[in-house]
């Protein structure tokens, strides 16, 4: 323990970095404006925020208490808390859920990834200039239809997370979490200002911001739960990781709240630099996945300097997918160095080689297997499935459970001292009969709606 300990972060900034980058990715950027399209864009803004608040942040904090105490990978760290809490050792299950669901997702997360690194080298190129919105479409497609591409895009990708994750963490994880993110911030407030000032500034805004409470339904709250939840990067393991190296001294839930607020900004600010240049060339918002990969190259083609401009967008996007990338690596890696004692690059180096063969079974999903299926879905849709629709929500629904009902009040409230007594009651209230039955709420739909 003294060893992790002597190993993190120094200073809050570089933990709240660290773990803005593990949160903010594609899910942030491709996945909430193409949801925020189908479902009402601003009555979905308006549930997913109260989710965050309500849910998503209740379980985040949970999570890296249990680092925090457990300092150590996530599977040996709900080992000890079980022991501390005299629970059953069973619930070391979280750990081993989170790093499976980690490498599962990140399988597929590297390929769309590499799609947007392969969108920089397109858009500078000027593929799109004055390009036809069946082009664009044209252009998407054949991209997918080719295995060599995606899979020189794929391996790009790992070996860029492998190099972060190699170097360390406060060398690696640490220095690309406090360069990229100042940067991915910069980047995208700098994309939203062009979109409103080229785009259908008064649309977009009313989109994002003027509700029609009209569209907002019980579906609309379960889309935005699940969201809320796959954005902050919950029972992944990430945050039972980075858990491990916070800095003493600290206040968990104002790190933790200060990560949730950058998150929702970037997603916000996703909004303002898609949504404009959409409604600017009349595309319908409602488009789904292509959104980002389709609608935006034309919008950026179009328009005055917009092949620059599309660019750094894809960079930008290609960044928060590296940042994000390397959280869902680090798992693993701190499990294979604390259990067999490997040197941290040669464990990076094995989870990156299980990254890339499980990757192919995505590229190979969208050409040479595009007949496979496995219960009726192609091999990524299943990946996808068993990751997203199952280990994370009962990572969730377990993480909240251990902690609010398991672990000691006592050792809560060592772990969250700088907190006040109403704080922790608040938060402890949320974790236990809030977030319990809303990350339930997500699993029991998102199973039913696959299976029915």
């Amino acid at each position: 323990m003294d060893e992790i300990r002597g190993r993190g972060w120094r200073r809050s900034w570089s933990f709240i970095a660290a773990a803005t980058g593990a949160t903010v990715g594609l899910g942030n950027i491709w996945k909430f404006s193409y949801l925020a399209g189908e479902h009402g864009g601003s009555v979905f803004v308006f549930a997913y925020l109260l989710c965050v608040m309500l849910v998503a942040v209740p379980v985040l904090i949970a999570e890296i208490v249990m680092g925090s105490r457990g300092r150590s990978n996530p599977i040996h760290a709900t080992e000890r808390l079980s022991v501390e809490a005299g629970a059953s050792p069973a619930w070391q299950i979280i750990g081993w859920m989170g790093c499976l669901a980690g490498l599962l997702i990140l399988s597929y997360y590297s390929v769309i990834a590499g799609w947007a690194m392969s969108y920089v080298e397109k858009m500078l190129s000027g593929e799109f200039t004055t390009a036809s919105a069946q082009l664009a479409g044209d252009n998407f497609a054949e991209l997918l239809a080719s295995p060599i591409d995606l899979v020189t895009w794929h391996s790009i990708f790992v070996a860029i997370i492998f190099a972060v994750t190699a170097a360390g963490v406060r060398f690696g994880l640490g220095a690309m979490a406090r360069l990229f993110v100042p940067l991915l911030m910069l980047a995208l407030i700098a994309l939203a200002i062009y979109s409103l000032q080229v785009g259908n500034a008064e649309a977009g805004l009313n989109f994002i911001f003027k509700p029609d409470w009209s569209l907002l339904t019980t579906e609309t709250f379960l889309v935005a739960l699940g969201q809320a939840f796959f954005s902050l990067s919950i029972g992944v393991g990430a945050m039972l990781a980075y858990g491990a190296y916070v800095p003493d001294k600290r206040s968990i839930t104002g790190m933790a709240t200060t990560v949730a607020v950058m998150d929702t900004l970037v997603s916000l600010l996703a909004g303002l630099a898609i949504f404009p240049l959409v409604f600017s060339f009349n595309m319908a918002p409602s488009m789904g996945p292509g959104l980002m990969f389709v609608a935006l190259p034309y919008g950026f083609g179009n328009m005055i300097y917009g092949s620059y401009f599309g660019a750094l967008f894809f960079v930008m996007v290609s960044m928060a997918a590296i940042t994000s990338g390397v959280a869902l690596m680090e798992p693993a890696i701190a499990w294979l160095k604390e259990r067999f004692g490997w040197w941290r690059p040669l464990a990076a180096l094995a989870v990156a080689v299980v990254i890339w063969a499980l990757g192919l079974l995505t590229v190979f999903s969208f050409n040479l297997w595009q007949g496979v299926l496995i219960l009726g879905m192609s091999p990524f849709s299943f990946l996808d499935f068993i990751a997203s629709n199952v280990l994370l929500p009962m990572g969730g629904v377990a993480i909240a459970l251990f902690v609010g009902w398991k672990m000691r009040r006592q050792v809560l409230r060592d772990e969250l001292f700088v907190e006040g007594k109403k704080l922790f009651s608040l938060w402890y209230g949320l974790l236990r009969y809030i977030a319990v039955p809303g990350v339930l709420l997500i699993f029991a739909s998102s199973l039913y709606d696959q299976l029915v």
